[in-house]
């Protein structure tokens, strides 16, 4: 797949612009960084300053170098060109996903404590609804997609279940945003129970088409 500095650069400032606020923070932030929160949107877990403030930069690079190398070792990597574009988009969006996160994790630091109980749900949804929109344009492969034994094997299998995938992975991006919007433990969990009930229907219909 064919890389150049206008697709990389924006992935790269991003990732920099993550250290360097990790830098910045750095002096006046105390060992004691909110890493966890619970479904109440309580912190129930602290760390200290590296996995606080350097461990999501590292994470957000890691997956950056992880996702430039998948389409060099996929045995199906010739269909990469086909959804280049697309692919290029999904790597953006888990970037972009893990610098909000990150920038969420810094405002607790500055005494701006968002409801984690909603960010976190509206986030995923958004993520979720993001990937709705873009999962119908990919071509069989063996890491980005709906991937069971069955769309792996049938390329009638793999059209199918990605088309239905489609409007079933921007409903579950809506249950999420919507249980964000609540706030409740128990709405989160409904949401958590509603993505696993539509995993389990995309697998059982990729078997059955």
């Amino acid at each position: 797949m064919h890389l150049t500095w206008r697709t990389e650069l924006p992935q790269l400032l991003l990732v920099a612009a993550m250290f360097a606020l990790a830098a910045a923070f750095w002096p006046s932030t105390s060992n004691q960084i909110p890493i966890h929160w619970n479904l109440s949107g309580q912190p129930d877990r602290y760390g200290g300053k590296f996995e606080g403030l350097l461990l999501m930069p590292l994470t957000a690079l890691g997956l950056y170098l992880l996702l430039l190398l998948l389409p060099k070792v996929d045995p199906k990597r010739a269909n990469y060109e086909v959804f280049r574009g697309t692919y290029l988009v999904v790597r953006l969006a888990v970037l972009v996903f893990l610098a909000l996160i990150y920038g969420f994790i810094l405002l607790w630091i500055r005494g701006i404590q968002l409801k984690a109980s909603m960010v976190f749900p509206v986030l995923g949804g958004a993520l979720f609804i993001a990937a709705g929109l873009l999962i119908g344009r990919i071509r069989p492969n063996w890491f980005v997609g709906i991937r069971t034994p069955w769309t792996l094997s049938s390329e009638l299998s793999w059209r199918k279940t990605h088309q239905l995938g489609r409007w079933m992975l921007a409903l579950v991006g809506l249950v999420f945003i919507g249980s964000g919007l609540v706030g409740t433990a128990m709405a989160f969990v409904a949401a958590m129970i509603f993505l696993f009930a539509v995993s389990l229907l995309l697998t059982v219909y990729s078997y059955w088409v």
